[in-house]
């Protein structure tokens, strides 16, 4: 048996314990009501192992949890983006919002981008 049908599998191996038992105790006199396995020691290099194995398990998950996320904030991204690009003053709005938020941060400079269509209509 190995370790997980040991675990899984406790009643049924109990069972096939008692009867082997049973039959060689028979010949004495000697009846077996019952066997369990109560305890299962692990030797060390085994537990880390699994432990290695269970942590790997863990950071698995936690990679994908991960990558779900980036998906679905993806999408929200592209949905953002399509609604910004429906409607012209969207953009803009964003766009102010956006100092409202800086310049409330208590900032001494706040630098203010502008499109390089405006610096091309200056120059000429």
């Amino acid at each position: 048996y190995n370790l997980q049908s040991l675990l899984s599998n406790r009643d049924e191996i109990n069972d096939k314990i008692r009867i082997i038992i049973e039959e060689e105790t028979s010949t004495w006199g000697v009846a077996v009501p019952a066997v369990e396995i109560k305890d299962v020691k692990l030797p060390q290099n085994m537990q880390r192992a699994m432990a290695a194995e269970a942590e790997a398990e863990r950071e698995r998950r936690a990679k994908v949890v991960s990558s779900q996320g980036e998906a679905e904030a993806a999408e929200q991204l592209a949905r953002a983006a399509d609604t910004i690009s429906d409607s012209p003053g969207a953009l803009q709005l964003r766009y102010l919002h956006t100092l409202v938020k800086i310049s409330a941060e208590k900032n001494s400079t706040i630098l203010f981008p502008l499109p390089m269509e405006i610096m091309r209509g200056l120059q000429a």
